[in-house]
């Protein structure tokens, strides 16, 4: 088993910058594939990011096209994290860390999620 817990939203400013973490405890956590989805009102959840684990080529990120360039994901022995910067108001949502065995997929298969939290940018 693997939990997570999300923490870091809050409202800010477009063109602002938060940094997301995502805690994590369980067995063998640093061998998971771990990823950053995100849900607006009424839209289904999305791919934001992921980040191999020392199962596959450690480290290795992905992004969406929507986040390249502005998002940064990491992780450590610890935790996840997602630093977004120059956010937009497009990209208010509720932010999901999830976690799973083997390779990563951009789709919502993952059997380990977060609570969720609130990130809300204002233009």
């Amino acid at each position: 088993q693997v939990q997570l817990v999300e923490s870091g939203g809050g409202l800010v400013q477009a063109g602002g910058s938060l940094r997301l973490s995502c805690a994590a405890s369980g067995r063998s956590f640093s061998g998971t594939s771990m990823a950053w989805f995100r849900q607006a009102p009424g839209k289904e959840r999305e791919f934001v990011a992921a980040i191999s684990g020392s199962s596959g080529s450690t480290g290795n990120t992905y992004y969406a096209d929507s986040v390249k360039g502005r998002f940064t994901i990491s992780r450590d022995n610890a935790a996840m994290y997602l630093q977004m910067n120059t956010l937009k108001p497009a990209d208010t949502a509720v932010y999901y860390c999830a976690a799973r065995w083997g390779l990563i997929t951009r789709t919502t298969n993952y059997p380990y999620w977060g609570q969720g939290t609130q990130v809300t940018v204002s233009s």
